[in-house]
């Protein structure tokens, strides 16, 4: 049986994940850092037709489809390595809390509130793109790692909170570069 994890944690980790789906987006105008071929949030992009189509959860569907998106290249990355299962990314932190994961982001979806107000979001999703904000939020974890050809592999003890975990990731993708540099660390045996 899975150890429940408290909703303020599962929301700081969603608030993560989903500030660095929506900073990986590729079609939209600017271009933020283009690590995903899409455009779902922006208002003149799929988040307009996703608000039409939903219009009481389009807003939320927009970030569920860009942080699968992000999960899906994640995945794809994860996949070229090794025992990819046995690696914890931003994207996969196993199924236990990947889990509550969907059914948190599922129940904030439902309660109707905006992601604004429902998340604790480092930076606005509907402001002008900051590689520079984006870097000076992502550095507060504080990260080092070895480059390795498949990613950027951390170096230290896995922090043991999820939370903790996601933002030592996060900040391994600083310096930003033009592919999805796949942050993680490797399960110990």
């Amino acid at each position: 049986m899975a150890t429940p994890i408290p909703d303020p944690t599962l929301d700081a980790i969603l608030a993560m994940q989903i500030t660095i789906a929506w900073a990986g987006e590729g079609r939209c105008t600017p271009k933020r850092l283009g690590w995903w071929d899409t455009d779902l949030i922006d208002e003149m992009g799929g988040g307009d037709l996703l608000r039409r189509l939903l219009p009481k959860t389009g807003a939320w569907a927009a970030l569920e489809a860009v942080r699968e998106a992000a999960r899906r290249v994640d995945a794809k990355a994860r996949s070229q390595m090794a025992d990819p299962d046995k690696l914890r990314t931003i994207f996969f932190l196993g199924f236990e809390i990947d889990e509550q994961l969907g059914d948190r982001l599922g129940a904030l979806k439902q309660a109707g509130r905006p992601a604004e107000d429902a998340l604790p979001l480092p930076l606005p999703l509907t402001a002008e793109f900051s590689t520079a904000k984006l870097e000076a939020v992502l550095r507060e974890g504080d990260a080092t790692f070895t480059t390795v050809p498949t990613g950027r592999q951390l170096k230290g003890k896995r922090p043991d909170a999820p939370d903790l975990l996601v933002k030592r990731l996060a900040s391994a993708l600083v310096p930003f570069v033009a592919a999805y540099p796949l942050p993680f660390f490797k399960l110990e045996a």
